[in-house]
């Protein structure tokens, strides 16, 4: 049962992330690279829970958490790179 309410303690963290995420990609009155940095930020949080709980990183060793964060760090290079392709 101790299980259940975890997973559901993260889904809830991780719903209103995307929420507060989907609510800043519709506000008008924020310049691109406030919501951009907004986004990004909340977008590695989701990450990182996910990879933590979801995932099980959170009971791996550490060399595995670590080569996943460095994936991470590649992925959020990729995505700041494509972000100045839009402009």
């Amino acid at each position: 049962m101790a299980r259940t309410k975890l997973y559901a303690g993260i889904y809830v963290v991780l719903f209103v992330l995307a929420t507060v995420q989907a609510l800043v990609e519709g506000v008008e009155s924020i310049d691109y690279w406030t919501a951009f940095g907004i986004i990004i930020v909340l977008s590695f949080a989701k990450a990182i829970v996910v990879a933590a709980y979801y995932q099980h990183l959170r009971w791996e060793p550490r060399s595995v958490s670590y080569l996943m964060v460095g994936g991470l760090f590649v992925a959020l290079a990729l995505t700041t790179a494509a972000a100045y392709s839009i402009l």
